[in-house]
């Protein structure tokens, strides 16, 4: 099985995703995103190289792949795969990683 770590940030994230969406959707909707967030989290583990890096938006090594309007932020050189953020993509992530840096 491939394998991921999610951060602390990472893990606050898909909470609060799940929150959200629980709220203003329903259950079903959030137990979907959450679902297709994890098959990209999987999929990512196997393949992390698989997608850009957004130097427009941060220095640091990390790479970004969406999955509906959110964003997952990961480092694809460690193993396990480390999961930096999982943001909706509406946020103003320059100021939000100027402020604090993606790092797992």
């Amino acid at each position: 099985m491939t394998r991921y770590r999610l951060s602390p940030e990472a893990e606050s994230d898909l909470d609060e995703i799940k929150r959200y969406l629980t709220e203003q959707s329903g259950g079903g909707v959030a137990r979907h995103v959450l679902h297709e967030i994890r098959l990209a989290l999987r999929f990512l583990a196997a393949t992390p190289g698989a997608r850009h890096k957004r130097e427009d938006l941060t220095d640091e090594p990390v790479r970004f792949w969406s999955v509906f309007s959110y964003m997952i932020v990961y480092d694809p050189a460690m193993r396990p795969l480390g999961v930096a953020r999982v943001l909706h993509g509406n946020q103003d992530l320059e100021t939000l990683f100027r402020k604090q840096p993606p790092r797992v």
